[in-house]
């Protein structure tokens, strides 16, 4: 009877720590999304984030995005063989990268390096006093630190995804015609008759959701680091560990949403 009490007061315990913990990180979304409409902003900060969090990211996306159009050009191609439905390979492609693999993966690179940079960076600031120098001063550090860098997540995760889309798609157009046999003409004619503006556009909004996560969680955990080197440390791993979780329920929630029949 104890062991089952036991059990049961464990179940609620963290269902507890769920609760206050996602209602922590709404109520700290929602206030640093509330600095948005409110002056000043500050430009400097929202550049350096951006700058940081797209144009640096740029290399890894797009390789990630390069090697694995072309991974799913060679599998497709030997599932597709056993049917005889070879030409499908270009369609498969373009879908699977601008629904999917695109937003996706460009989330989980990032999430590993800017979501662990921005943790790391406002962590530190945490634990050495730089944020309650802040205040003393007057400036705002949800404004100041938080704000900017969701809106740069926002706006340079779709733009990272564009060059993934795009390069994904060459990757798997240059398996299939290097290595494959494909006739080029051939390649873009199917590629372009499978590409729908529709699966870019929710790819797109699913990579402006991924971004606003991932900036959350780094600033989150950031934000409230306590004790030190270790903190930091452990702020970092939650970060990036939370972030890459929630880019792969989100994006199982979003595609529920719009493919859903």
């Amino acid at each position: 009877m104890n062991a089952f009490l036991d059990l049961v007061a464990l179940i609620g315990r963290t269902v507890l720590a769920i609760a206050c913990g996602t209602g922590a990180i709404t109520l700290f979304a929602l206030e640093g999304l509330s600095h948005l409409v409110r002056p000043p902003f500050y430009w400097r900060v929202f550049l350096g984030s951006l700058r940081d969090t797209g144009f640096l990211s740029l290399p890894v996306v797009a390789l990630t995005a390069l090697f694995s159009g072309g991974v799913i050009a060679l599998q497709s191609y030997t599932g597709f063989a056993q049917y005889h439905a070879q030409s499908a390979i270009a369609n498969i492609v373009v879908l699977a990268v601008t629904r999917e693999l695109g937003p996706v993966m460009a989330g989980l690179m990032v999430a590993g390096r800017v979501g662990a940079a921005m943790a790391a960076q406002i962590g530190t600031m945490r634990v050495t006093d730089q944020i309650d120098a802040l205040t003393t001063l007057r400036t705002n550090p949800m404004k100041y630190l938080v704000t900017p860098r969701l809106l740069a997540g926002i706006i340079s995760l779709p733009l990272l995804v564009v060059v993934a889309d795009i390069l994904g798609v060459m990757g798997g157009f240059t398996v299939s015609t290097v290595k494959l046999g494909f006739a080029p003409e051939t390649y873009i004619m199917a590629t372009l008759n499978g590409l729908k503006v529709e699966d870019v556009t929710v790819g797109l909004v699913k990579a402006a959701v991924f971004g606003f996560l991932i900036a959350l969680m780094g600033c989150y955990y950031g934000y409230t680091s306590r004790g030190g080197a270790e903190g930091v440390g452990s702020a970092t791993t939650s970060a990036v560990v939370s972030a890459s979780i929630l880019v792969l329920a989100f994006d199982y929630l979003l595609t529920d949403l719009f493919f859903a029949q």
